[in-house]
C-alpha cells in the first residue's frame, strides 16, 4: 500500500521517514520528493508498505503527530 504523507518538516530526511515508519511494519519504498531546482524538501513524501495491515496501522498511528515541531498527515496515496 502506498501512503502519502504532507506537511513535513523541510529538515526531515527520507531516512528519518523511514525509520518512522519501519516502527510500524516492513517499509520497500520510501521517497521524500524534492525541488528539482533547489534540491530541497518539498514537504512530502510516498512510503511503500507490502503488508496492507501495517500499512494501515502506521497510518492511524503516525497521523496529526509531531515530527520535527510539523504536525504531518498521512492518507493513503492517489
Amino acid at each position: 500500500m502506498k501512503l502519502l504523507v504532507r506537511n513535513l518538516s523541510r529538515t526531515t530526511t527520507e531516512q528519518e521517514i523511514r525509520i518512522l515508519f519501519s516502527t510500524h511494519g516492513t517499509v520497500t519504498e520510501c521517497n521524500l520528493v524534492l525541488d528539482q531546482e533547489t534540491g530541497k524538501s518539498k514537504g512530502f513524501a510516498f512510503v511503500e508498505m507490502p503488508d496492507e495491515a501495517e500499512a494501515k496501522l502506521a497510518m492511524s498511528s503516525l497521523h496529526e503527530t509531531r515530527v520535527a515541531k510539523n504536525k504531518i498527515r498521512v492518507k493513503i496515496a492517489q
